[in-house]
């Protein structure tokens, strides 16, 4: 493995980080709601099991789905029911305006991006298909550590950037002022992401 690999791998990840999907919506809502304290917890349990799916990948769980659909299947039931439970919750408490200094404590902001991302095994299939490409076979065991934790690291600052930038006060007042809106789009859009993920062969 040289630096090259490692820096392509990278490239690949900042793209997959911003499209669109339900990590990406649920840390700019946990940001702009609940402030930068929750915004960073929440990128970290989000960082933390995307690099443990990548993790995965390289040992190989790919194959383990291929031989045991069920176990990916049941991931996915699990991970859509908690996405369905997520936007539910947002958009019951669209109506309901935020009290001064409320915040989500980041514990569960923390807890909440753990469940988002572990009930994405879609992640570990897209993860072996870029290793496959980007990296050379037989990589050491010292080189596979290098690699999730690369990709922990990518995505927390990332997601840290992304709670920073939003928590702000403009930001926040913007999101105040449209938060019904906003609330529902995302809680429509969470919905969305996870019937996809549902429906995904």
């Amino acid at each position: 493995m040289t630096a090259l690999n490692l820096l392509a791998f990278n490239a690949v990840l900042a793209a997959a980080i911003l499209s669109p999907g339900p990590a990406l919506l649920f840390a700019l809502r946990t940001a702009l709601a609940d402030g930068r304290v929750a915004g960073i917890a929440a990128g970290m349990g989000l960082g933390l099991v995307a690099a443990l799916w990548t993790l995965a990948a390289l040992l190989g769980l790919e194959t383990l789905f291929t031989l045991f659909p069920w176990a990916y299947l049941a991931l996915k039931i699990a991970g859509t029911a908690y996405l369905l439970l997520i936007a539910w919750n947002t958009w019951c408490a669209a109506r309901h305006p935020v009290a001064e200094g409320a915040r989500k404590p980041r514990g569960q902001a923390f807890l909440d991006g753990i469940l988002i991302n572990l009930g994405n095994p879609k992640s570990v299939i897209f993860a072996a298909s870029v290793l496959v490409v980007i990296f050379p076979k037989g990589l050491t065991s010292e080189e596979i550590a290098l690699i999730t934790g690369n990709h922990m690291i990518v995505e927390w600052i990332f997601y840290a950037g992304i709670a920073t930038v939003l928590s702000g006060t403009p930001a926040r007042r913007i999101y105040l002022g449209a938060k019904p809106w906003i609330d529902r789009a995302a809680a429509l859009l969470l919905g969305a992401l996870g019937l996809k993920l549902l429906l995904s062969r």
